[in-house]
């Protein structure tokens, strides 16, 4: 043990004062004499406090070699302690050992050493003190002042005396309620919060802990709920609206880093204000990736501005010009704000612009259409349905359910800004994320920005992960549609551009320099399938895969280039190569000028000739109204059983017209050449529906196709108000979401089937089989934009829509089995040209 040297001093008699004001502090102090009616002269004021003592340096069994007092600014701003000291005396002394502090200047959450002196034990020097002295401290008891005065105190309560540490149980001076427990050989005392705890009680503010001694060079902490002069807070500067009220000007802020991305960071208040309208995050652009590390606490000084992220309408308040970055300290933490979606408004995101926020529940995907090209998954509470899928378009139902959904979904994105990430984030292990799947727990800083790489272009609130998500499989894949038996299995599929001219100007069966035909326009340019051989029989691969698995015996198909029967020839051709040939053949075109109209696609039909023969010759609507005429063609089964199928593809909703025009965009929810596609639907009715009818002697007739409307928009409400019954609202309804496509994360129906009530009652079952819609498109045939590419010849993303399957019944009770079939035995020929079987 070292000896404990006093310096007389006058002597004090000692009694318990109650709550004498001392300095910034309330104490209680042990005096000896009766001083209960003297008043505290007036104090001096400051928040540097003295925030680790440490006696017992050089002892038998100590790390360090010498004794130390630490003392921290807990306060906002910039202290001097020019003409300070620091004085010991012993715990029951009443003379005041004093060693002068250094000129300097502590700043917020800045320490200062002092090295008092050394025995002849420990094994470790402190670090670099800011100030010398030798005083030999108790290791177990005794008292410690700051004070602006380099004079030894005579009184505790003067007003120089700043701040009192009385430790160790004989302490007879000491601030609250006791003195601060005792430290040892291998213990200090230590203030609690990095030194910020202050509630004037020693015995409160102190804790026994393990020394670690810290000078002017440590990482600074600054205390939270502690804010500079000049600086303002992040929700300041964010402000309850759409932009910063500092916009335009540079100010000063501290905060937590919570995520680095390579241009900047987010920066968060440590404690927020408590108003939920203002933010409590903000994004730091730095241009490059930044210096800081997450947890670091920092402030810095940087210019406010409204970034325009590629929407005019909705900027992000953002910091840039960063100078005078200091770091206050490391290692903080922020807890993520607990979210849940939907939220009230959509609008309310801005209020959580910036900030560390947490999912818990369960989001489910709800598009994964960029995932492969720019790394985002859009997320819901539940899967969202296109508006006009159930409602009427500009009915208060619409209305809200826009409006709903526009709350509930966040785009999940990957912390990167560069295209085609390799690997494909959020990709499962038999590659794909399906639309449906989920993530819980989903935790990070929700930005604003676009989403793909058009500027301007569609722009959304994005969440970047800090936690690397986990995705659950909920939407498992099927190999086949699940339907109920019927007689006939016929099947609607939009087989996405399927053209046997490339856009290198080659053919499937090798020629060059040929082009597709638009309108009077033949063009290497118009072709809008695969770009070569390899991504056409990619392409092919795929829609034969999935068409296998359908079997149906009647396909309406979509987008099949307009080049004649030579692309749905070469469809069934490689079809059969895999069903056994002569299963399926094409139905020929209807003989008639501008059949298939003048569009780059048109739609066609194959069946199996050993279930059903032709009824007459193919029909189509060639009226002007029809850029892509339907075409029908009456069936007969086995036992002479007739139906009909009409192929449709609707005018496209996009490549609006002109401003003013009948077809332009209404902001209804259905898109542009609405008018048109009506007009078509009538058309339908009022033309085709009864030539076919006629035509086939029997009114049985099974409308299928895009018809690029949802549900329950105009063209759909047009057939239905006219007799025919929808099919999918009859068979999917009931138990589930009616969905074929997804668009901007809304899924619903744009693939139909539809019947006249003569048929209504032989459909037995329906379904659309989620092979396409629901899977990423970075698994489709495409070559293009692929550093990972996850092509497989399986049914899966075989197109962008999703087939739609119907059995029928045609004796309605389920009177013969699927496999009955025209006799072609070696007394009896199939004519494929003519359609008709010769013999027996």
């Amino acid at each position: 043990m070292k000896s404990i040297v006093s310096v007389s001093s006058s002597r004090l008699p000692f009694l318990l004062l109650p709550h004498l004001k001392v300095g910034r502090h309330w104490r209680k102090l042990a005096i000896a004499a009766c001083l209960a009616a003297l008043s505290a002269p007036a104090a001096a004021v400051s928040n540097v406090v003295i925030s680790q003592v440490y006696g017992g340096g050089g002892n038998s069994g100590a790390t360090y070699r010498n004794d130390f007092i630490e003392l921290f600014n807990r306060s906002a701003a910039p202290v001097s302690i020019h003409g300070w000291s620091l004085q010991y005396s012993s715990a029951s002394g009443a003379s005041w050992q004093v060693t002068t502090l250094p000129s300097l200047t502590l700043q917020p959450g800045q320490y200062l050493l002092l090295q008092q002196a050394s025995g002849s034990g420990g094994t470790t020097s402190l670090p670099t003190p800011d100030a010398v002295d030798g005083i030999f401290m108790s290791s177990t008891a005794g008292k410690i002042i700051l004070a602006n005065t380099v004079t030894p105190v005579s009184d505790v309560r003067a007003a120089s005396v700043l701040d009192l540490v009385g430790f160790g149980a004989t302490a007879n001076a000491f601030e609250g309620s006791g003195p601060a427990p005792a430290p040892s050989n291998t213990m200090a005392v230590v203030r609690a919060g990095n030194g910020c705890a202050d509630t004037d009680n020693n015995g409160g503010d102190f804790a026994v802990a393990a020394p670690a001694p810290r000078n002017s060079s440590s990482p600074f902490v600054v205390c939270s709920g502690v804010t500079p002069p000049g600086v303002q807070t992040i929700p300041q500067i964010q402000g309850s609206g759409a932009s910063s009220p500092f916009v335009g000007t540079r100010q000063t802020t501290e905060g937590v880093v919570t995520h680095k991305v390579s241009n900047g960071f987010y920066l968060q208040d440590a404690g927020g204000d408590g108003n939920p309208a203002t933010s409590d995050g903000i994004f730091v652009f730095t241009g490059a990736a930044p210096t800081v590390t997450v947890g670091d606490k920092i402030r810095l000084t940087a210019n406010v501005a409204e970034f325009n992220a590629g929407n005019p309408e909705r900027t992000v308040t953002q910091l840039s010009g960063v100078s005078g970055l200091t770091v206050l300290a490391s290692g903080q933490a922020i807890t993520p704000l607990n979210l849940t979606l939907p939220l009230a408004h959509a609008d309310h995101f801005e209020r959580y612009e910036g900030m560390l926020v947490r999912f818990a529940a369960a989001l489910t995907v709800s598009q994964n259409y960029f995932q492969g090209r720019y790394g985002q998954v859009t997320l819901s509470a539940g899967r969202l349905e296109k508006p006009t899928n159930r409602y009427r378009a500009g009915t208060p139902e619409v209305i809200a359910a826009t409006a709903a959904n526009a709350a509930n979904m966040i785009v999940l994105d990957d912390n990167r800004s560069s295209q085609n990430p390799n690997p494909i984030p959020y990709i499962g292990a038999d590659n794909t994320l399906r639309a449906g799947d989920t993530v819980s727990n989903l935790t990070g800083v929700v930005d604003f920005g676009l989403i793909t790489n058009n500027n301007p272009g569609p722009t959304a609130y994005k969440l970047q992960p800090t936690v690397t998500p986990a995705f659950m499989r909920v939407n498992q894949r099927t190999s086949a549609p699940a339907l109920a038996a019927g007689d006939i299995r016929v099947a609607s599929f939009n087989v996405l551009n399927f053209f046997t001219t490339f856009g290198d100007g080659k053919t499937a069966d090798g020629q060059s320099g040929q082009g597709c035909r638009e309108g009077a326009v033949v063009s290497a340019a118009k072709c809008r399938g695969a770009d070569n051989l390899q991504e056409f029989l990619r392409q092919r691969a795929k829609i034969v895969s999935a068409m296998a698995a359908i079997n149906a015996d009647v396909f309406g198909l979509m987008e099949i280039q307009n080049n004649g029967d030579v692309a749905a020839t070469n469809l069934v051709e490689a079809l059969n190569a895999v069903v056994g040939q002569g299963t399926y053949a094409v139905v020929p075109m209807p003989p008639v000028a501008g059949a298939t109209g003048e569009d780059a696609i048109r739609v066609a039909m194959i069946y199996k000739p050993a279930k059903l023969r032709l009824v007459g010759e193919a029909l189509a609507d060639t009226d002007p109204v029809n850029n892509r005429p339907p075409m029908a063609q009456a069936f007969s089964s086995w036992n002479g059983k007739r139906f009909s199928v009409i192929v449709n593809h609707l005018k496209s909703k996009s490549s609006c017209p002109a401003p003013g025009s009948a077809d332009a965009d209404r902001g209804d929810g259905q898109g542009c050449w609405n008018t048109t596609r009506v007009t078509q639907a009538r058309r339908l009715i009022s033309a085709l529906i009864p030539r076919v009818q006629a035509a086939a002697k029997d009114p049985d007739v099974l409308v299928i196709g895009d018809l690029n409307a949802y549900g329950a928009e105009e063209p759909v409400n047009a057939l239905t108000a006219a007799g025919l019954v929808n099919q999918i609202e009859r068979f999917v309804r009931p138990s589930a979401l009616p969905y074929s496509y997804v668009f901007d994360g809304e899924a619903g129906y744009l693939d139909h089937a539809l019947t006249t009530a003569s048929l209504s009652a032989q459909v037995v079952g329906l379904t659309e089989w989620h092979i396409n819609t629901d899977e990423p498109s970075v698994i489709d045939y495409n070559t293009e934009f692929k550093p990972q590419d996850l092509y497989s010849a399986t049914p899966y993303r075989s197109s962008d829509h999703d087939p739609v399957v119907i059995s029928l019944d045609l004796e309605n009770k389920g009177a013969y089995m699927r496999d009955k079939s025209f006799a072609t035995s070696s007394a009896s020929t199939f004519n494929r040209a003519t359609q008709t079987t010769t013999g027996k």
